[in-house]
């Protein structure tokens, strides 16, 4: 198919023929167009802060669910910090890849760039590179070089067109022209950015470059993306769906600039807002994994087995074994049923994910506070709660005295008026409970003495039932 360029000069008008492949040209903008949708069509599922079992596989689990009941887009579990010992014990026993780790969901270059821009060798001609341009309604060329096709500049239509209105009176050399190589004549003042900077760091710098553009380049040099004023202007939302959380303070870095498309929890409500109307599924059950496996019976898929591992998992360690007082009928019937599907005797194998987080590494005051930890508010004061919980408590009990000043050096830095911290050791069915900061407190909170450091309370084991709730109510 012969395709014209017609060039307009102040004199008149040059006309060039050129054989172009127009299904070249039409197949490139179908990829383009399907990685801008691949790229909207992502969601993510994450669970919170400091991530505990139930977090980890919670998110596993309904990521799965989600993408075999809405294909239309692309659900990923990702995680906000180290694994537990028992998850990675237990994705690696099953052959699950554990959620990446993300650390915000601000927007980046990556989430607003024209992905795959459009691109010539260096060695391609002016005419090629007109043609090419007017074919597909862009006004600037990626330039790149090598069988790597690494990133060599930009041909633009202002390049273009000066170089025509430069050789107005040279119908000769404007015809030579044409012929000249793309290289001879790039524009390599582009502003240059990596996919992750995020777009408010970014977005002066595009405004105020030159070609009011910038390159979007990966560590090989080769370019991946445009970003535009127009771009910028639309300022894309990653999607997210919370789960194990609805608390700004124990959600994702950014969560406010996303979009909550749904939200998955068995805590109280908190401050979680969202634009519009979505899936709030809060209900009151031992784990977040209940929910996620009553999803599944909703919609008539059953977990594979190696899902079903993770959900069994996450409901018997938030419940402690269904000896929690958060636990219910409800969840002791979905341990029931997702044993069935694993092929186990719940107990034991429960017993068994206990003991692979006591066998993961030895406990120390540092693993206690970063593990499953979480920040509230209770009236003008902030805390942070920390639960551990072990097969055996002797094992950390040695660590009393190191455990306290780790929790006084934690409160400075992070600027807490108390830090509660539960050992819980659910075979003898209670916790060791230590506080830090203003004891007085929390002491009046509990009827404590804890003048001794901690004390030994039977029978508490639940955070979000036996103490986040009693410092809700008396603290103020």
């Amino acid at each position: 198919m012969i395709a014209f360029c017609r060039i307009f000069t102040l004199h008149g008008h040059l006309e060039a023929t050129l054989w172009l492949r127009p299904p070249i040209i039409k197949e490139d903008r179908k990829q383009v167009q399907k990685l801008d949708t691949t790229r909207e069509r992502t969601v993510l599922v994450v669970g919170h802060r400091n991530p505990d079992n139930d977090s980890i596989m919670s998110a596993v689990a309904y990521a799965d669910l989600k993408a075999q009941v809405d294909p239309d887009h692309d659900y990923r579990a990702v995680r906000l910090g180290p694994l537990p010992a028992e998850s990675a014990w237990l994705l690696e026993r099953y052959r699950i890849s554990p959620p990446p780790v993300i650390a915000h969901v601000y927007g980046r270059v990556e989430d607003a760039m024209t992905a795959e821009p459009v691109a010539v060798d260096e060695h391609a001609t002016i005419l090629e590179a007109g043609l090419l341009m007017r074919a597909r309604g862009i006004r600037a060329l990626v330039v790149t070089t090598g069988p790597d096709k690494a990133y060599r500049g930009l041909f633009s239509n202002r390049m273009l067109g000066d170089l025509f209105i430069s050789n107005l009176d040279a119908h000769e050399s404007r015809e030579d022209l044409l012929g000249q190589e793309v290289k001879d004549h790039l524009d390599d003042s582009a502003l240059m950015l990596k996919p992750d900077v995020l777009l408010h760091d970014a977005k002066e710098d595009i405004l105020n470059s030159k070609l009011r553009q910038a390159v979007v380049l990966d560590d090989d040099g080769s370019c991946v993306g445009i970003i535009t004023r127009t771009d910028i202007a639309r300022t894309p939302h990653r999607r997210v769906i919370l789960v194990d959380h609805n608390e700004q303070s124990q959600a994702v870095s950014g969560i406010e600039e996303a979009v909550v498309m749904e939200v998955v929890d068995h805590h109280r409500i908190g401050d979680i807002q969202t634009a519009s109307p979505i899936q709030f599924l809060a209900m009151p059950l031992g784990s977040t994994a209940t929910i996620v496996a009553l999803e599944f019976r909703r919609h008539g898929v059953e977990p594979r087995k190696a899902v079903a591992a993770c959900l069994l998992s996450a409901v018997l360690t938030d419940t402690v074994l269904l000896k929690s007082p958060t636990a219910t009928e409800q969840d002791a019937k979905v341990v029931e049923w997702l044993a069935g599907l694993v092929g186990v005797e719940w107990h034991d194998f429960g017993m068994e994910v206990f003991a692979s987080r006591d066998a993961a590494e030895p406990p120390t005051p540092e693993r206690i506070l970063d593990g499953d930890a979480k920040e509230y508010e209770f009236g003008d004061k902030r805390a942070l709660v920390v639960q551990f919980e072990t097969v055996s408590l002797d094992s950390v009990i040695g660590l009393a005295d190191d455990l306290q000043q780790a929790m006084v050096e934690r409160a400075e830095q992070h600027g807490y008026d108390f830090i509660v911290a539960l050992l819980t050791d659910v075979i003898k069915e209670g916790s060791q409970f230590f506080a830090c900061g203003d004891v007085r407190t929390v002491e009046r909170a509990f009827g404590f003495d804890l003048s001794g450091g901690s004390v030994w309370v039977p029978g508490m084991l639940s955070r979000k039932k036996q103490v986040v709730p009693t410092l809700t109510e008396h603290v103020s």
